[in-house]
């Protein structure tokens, strides 16, 4: 039997799991299910041969899996599909695990934790949790976003800086296993130090070694009071001097982003919005929060004056929520109008001290290669997404060379090739500057315990 007529009948097995209606062969009928974010030209081709199952629940998970595991048929778990590795994509023949119906989210008042189901939207956790009366501050950029998604590439975003990535906030996870036992890791705890954290490992897995199905999230009171500051320069020198003197002056920002003027304004005018600033060819966002207006507005002061002794130009501050939401959305979609211009987007890492030190040297490699590459970022935690244009006459070959070299300047800066969109399927051959040949044999081995048959999402880190 071919590989077609065998998913037909596992099809066929799949109704029986979850109904006719959640399972879906035609591929027509896929749509967006067959790619993420990953900008075309270095995103994987599906496979075509694929079946799409949607279960209800953690059991129907575990039977699907089940099954899979039986006739050793590749899953592929996806979520809001907003990832940039190219990690959902289903390389080969087989199902793809769509988490979408298990949407529920609890909010544990008492404890302060949201228990939210993995096709939990982040825009649905947002509302929520403040609706409740608490805050979760995280924000990867696109709302639609998935919570087990979330989890599996523990994402980051804007908001890293004063309250971590996703890893931070997880207390929780209840995975199923590719051999079909659902485990409940951890739970609405402050404290866990049994044995070995599994829960953890399961966090930025990317699905390799089980389907997460529900996760606790630890929540924060309502902030007190937000406001963003834009502060304009003309140099990025100084941008990037007043970063390090905020870090350093005792304060933490939830966020600090830099960012180029023209990409500030290609955004604005793709969203027709307007940006608060109009000087400056390098600005940065500074998010503050504090529980009252009189230390709010006492690091607005200190950051007001250290941005003046490095030669800002002018420093705004959004005090509305209006504002403030705007400022955010027109950050979120920077990578939006530049995605259909450019062949790769980049997620390098370094220490936040060597930031700088990394602009630099993706200058240098722009200008040996007689090319462009935008490049704008968290840098209140030193990660970077660097963009390679799309050029007449250049290809692959030669986005590789160039990201090649990229990755070997960010590693000599003691940094690693990925720091939120995590490895996928894009980033492999390039593992290796990051993890030596002891590193890859140890996550290979941990692959094959949980997933013995290597059913889960195959062709992401592990190979």
């Amino acid at each position: 039997m071919g590989v077609r007529g065998k998913l037909a009948e596992i099809a066929r097995v799949l109704e029986e799991i979850v109904g006719e209606r959640w399972v879906i062969t035609e591929r027509a009928m896929m749509g967006g299910y067959l790619r993420d974010e990953t900008p075309n030209a270095v995103c994987p081709s599906p496979a075509l041969d694929l079946v799409l199952v949607k279960p209800a629940n953690a059991k129907e998970v575990s039977k699907i899996l089940k099954v899979a595991n039986r006739e050793r048929v590749p899953v592929f778990p996806v979520g809001g599909r907003t990832g940039l590795s190219g990690g959902a994509v289903p390389v080969k023949p087989g199902m793809i695990l769509s988490l979408e119906r298990m949407n529920a989210i609890e909010v544990d008042r008492d404890n302060m934790m949201a228990i939210a189901e993995a096709g939990a939207t982040l825009g649905d956790l947002t509302r929520a949790v403040g609706e409740a009366g608490f805050f979760f501050p995280l924000h990867p950029g696109d709302e639609g976003a998935q919570m087990g998604g979330l989890v599996a590439t523990s994402a980051g975003g804007v908001r890293a800086v004063k309250h971590g990535i996703m890893r931070n906030f997880v207390k929780g996870l209840e995975v199923v296993l590719p051999t079909e036992e659902i485990l409940t890791l951890g739970g609405c705890l402050l404290k866990n130090n049994t044995g070995y954290n599994l829960m953890h490992l399961m966090m930025g897995s990317e699905g390799t070694l089980g389907v997460i199905t529900k996760a606790v999230i630890r929540l924060y009171p309502k902030a007190g009071i937000t406001v963003t500051l834009i502060a304009a320069f003309e140099r990025r020198q100084d941008a990037m001097h007043s970063v390090m003197k905020t870090l350093q002056s005792g304060i933490t920002p939830m966020a600090i982003e830099y960012i180029d003027w023209d990409d500030i304004e290609r955004a604005s005018v793709h969203l027709r919005e307007k940006w608060p600033s109009e000087g400056g060819k390098a600005q940065l966002i500074i998010i503050l929060s504090e529980v009252n207006e009189d230390a709010l507005f006492s690091e607005c002061e200190e950051i007001s004056k250290i941005c003046e002794a490095n030669h800002v130009l002018e420093t705004l501050i959004a005090e509305t929520k209006e504002e403030q939401e705007r400022i955010l959305r027109i950050r979120s979609n920077l990578y939006t109008p530049l995605k259909p211009l450019l062949h790769d987007i980049l997620d390098i890492t370094v220490p936040p001290g060597r930031v700088e030190a990394l602009m630099d040297k993706v200058d240098a490699i722009a200008e040996e290669y007689g090319t462009s590459i935008p490049i704008y970022g968290h840098v209140g935690d030193g990660n970077l997404h660097g963009h390679i244009m799309k050029e007449e006459g250049r290809g692959l070959k030669f986005v590789n060379k160039v990201k090649r070299k990229i990755y070997e300047a960010t590693v000599s800066l003691g940094g690693v090739i990925t720091g939120e969109h995590g490895i996928g399927k894009v980033k492999i051959g390039d593992a290796d500057l990051v993890l030596s040949e002891k590193e890859i044999e140890l996550i290979r081995a941990v692959k094959a315990v949980f997933d013995p048959n290597n059913i889960m999402n195959p062709g992401t880190i592990a190979g």
